[in-house]
């Protein structure tokens, strides 16, 4: 892999659920052998990008451990209206990770998809859910990923009208480091160490960088 290209690698949560699992969120969920074997793999990877989507509570007693002990950085993506709740992260526990050096995105008020919002619904997610981070960690919040990964070119102009430094998607491909738009792979509970280093290896060949890459596009565009 290129040094100048970057794979983001995506999880979600770790262990036993402590709260009620949307549809079709369970998948998503993998067991701490999986989570460590990933990290003992990528632990030496500059090209590789770590994130943790939903605000779940194994973020930070299952997940953050394991970082601080292999020196690994991470961006978590909270959903601003869970924080507190059961199985999610609270207060203390976001300020846990801003202390160990993790930064923290947006994932939305609701974990609902932007695309299509009303007006209130859109100012709800997109304004307001980071307000609510931002006061609870008490630093600014430039980084958003986007609810089910769905977007569009409205959306994504909306989100840089709204001064986001950097919005993350689950386009499965590889990406300029620093590019505003972050594609990344999400990790599901059928996956191991092995088969994430395969995916990754697929989306070096130009043949599935150039499909990937028009996929995207014609999300960008429609």
């Amino acid at each position: 892999m290129s040094q100048k290209t970057v794979a983001n690698i995506c999880f979600h949560g770790v262990g036993e659920p402590r709260r009620e699992l949307e549809p079709g969120e369970g998948p998503y969920w993998v067991d701490r052998q999986t989570l460590t074997a990933i990290l003992d793999t990528v632990a030496e990877r500059a090209d590789i990008a770590l994130s943790f989507d939903d605000g779940n509570i194994s973020d930070a007693d299952t997940v953050l451990p394991e970082l601080v002990a292999r020196g690994l950085r991470a961006t978590f993506y909270v959903v601003a209206g869970r924080i507190g709740s059961a199985g999610s992260l609270g207060s203390g526990d976001l300020a846990a990770l801003v202390d160990a050096g993790m930064q923290i995105g947006t994932h939305g008020m609701h974990h609902v998809p932007w695309r299509h919002l009303p007006a209130d619904a859109f100012e709800d997610e997109i304004v307001h859910a980071r307000r609510v981070i931002e006061d609870t960690v008490g630093r600014p919040v430039r980084k958003a990923a986007l609810p089910l990964g769905r977007y569009d070119r409205v959306l994504l102009r909306a989100l840089r009208e709204h001064d986001y430094d950097e919005v993350s998607s689950s386009d499965r491909c590889l990406v300029s480091a620093g590019a505003w738009f972050q594609p990344r792979f999400s990790v599901t509970g059928t996956d191991s160490s092995a088969s994430v280093m395969q995916q990754l290896q697929a989306a070096s060949r130009p043949g599935y960088r150039i499909k990937r890459s028009a996929i995207v596009a014609i999300k960008r565009l429609r």
